[in-house]
């Protein structure tokens, strides 16, 4: 039997792009319509295995990154059947150690339905209020990288300084009103308002908010944003970094800011994560 097609079943080249996308795509960008794109699934058991796959995967791929700390950090993606509940990591579990089978889904009110495991209270207040706000998002990534954390301080969005800072010119937002750990469901509304329509957030004084149409796009983002913000701390450490301009951002960001790009930007990733550690897929 077909399953009816969910907004987490489609690829993620078709998550809705922030209403601030400057331009139709350019030629060079039109020339990634031959790459692969994500898969569909007939079956909400193949989708949902699928999911959480790549959910694994990106925890995985954080802690190969140095994205994780203590128990802080959390990455999400809605369930393909039942699309107000999400998959996320055991509280408390090193994300070395996560694995498909000890994910734990939560649902709306922030009781586990699926798992043997409690949820981080942060990740469901920051989580549930953004894939509230936002049903094109189904996925979310939020870390307390070094780079990230450093730059949120400073209370300023990143500026198109390379190439891959493009990805996120015009599309990423700052949350600059930081009332502490995030625990209650308003500071997590706050954060999903200050989102916006974009990709990304900085949470001033707190690190990086990452989103996309699946878990491959979140968390690719989430890796070349904390880069971006390293580059941009080294660059202004040696000197004063030269802007590139608009027109020159636009045609970037057409390129390596689609929805297209972040997924398949992924791919190597996980291809890599699973071949060194095929555990994570147990």
């Amino acid at each position: 039997m077909t399953v009816q097609q969910t907004p987490a079943m489609a690829p993620a080249s078709e998550a809705r792009r922030p209403a601030t996308e400057p331009a139709p795509m350019s030629g060079a960008a039109a020339r990634y319509g031959n790459l692969p794109r994500a898969p569909r699934f007939e079956r909400v058991e193949d989708a949902r295995l699928h999911a959480k796959q790549r959910l694994a995967a990106g925890f995985r791929i954080f802690s190969r990154f140095n994205l994780d700390e203590g128990v802080a950090g959390h990455i999400t993606v809605r369930d393909p059947e039942h699309p107000t509940t999400f998959w996320t990591n055991p509280f408390g579990v090193h994300f070395s150690q996560i694995k498909v089978s000890n994910l734990i889904r939560v649902d709306e009110d922030g009781n586990v339905v699926d798992g043997d495991a409690i949820c981080n209270a942060a990740a469901f207040a920051i989580h549930s209020r953004i894939h509230k706000a936002r049903p094109d998002v189904m996925a979310a990534a939020h870390s307390h990288g070094v780079y990230g954390r450093a730059w949120s301080t400073l209370g300023r969005p990143l500026d198109a300084i390379t190439q891959d800072s493009c990805a996120f010119w015009n599309d990423h937002a700052l949350f600059d009103d930081f009332g502490g750990v995030v625990v209650e469901l308003d500071e997590g509304d706050r954060i999903a308002n200050a989102l916006g329509s974009n990709k990304a957030a900085i949470l001033q004084n707190h690190g990086l908010l990452t989103v996309g149409g699946s878990v491959d796009e979140a968390v690719w983002w989430y890796v070349a944003m904390e880069r971006c913000c390293q580059v941009q701390l080294m660059a202004e450490a040696a000197g004063t970094p030269k802007v590139i301009s608009d027109d020159s951002a636009r045609q970037s960001y057409s390129v390596v800011g689609s929805a297209q790009a972040g997924w398949f930007q992924f791919q190597p990733l996980y291809a890599r994560i699973v071949k060194e550690q095929p555990d994570l897929l147990d």
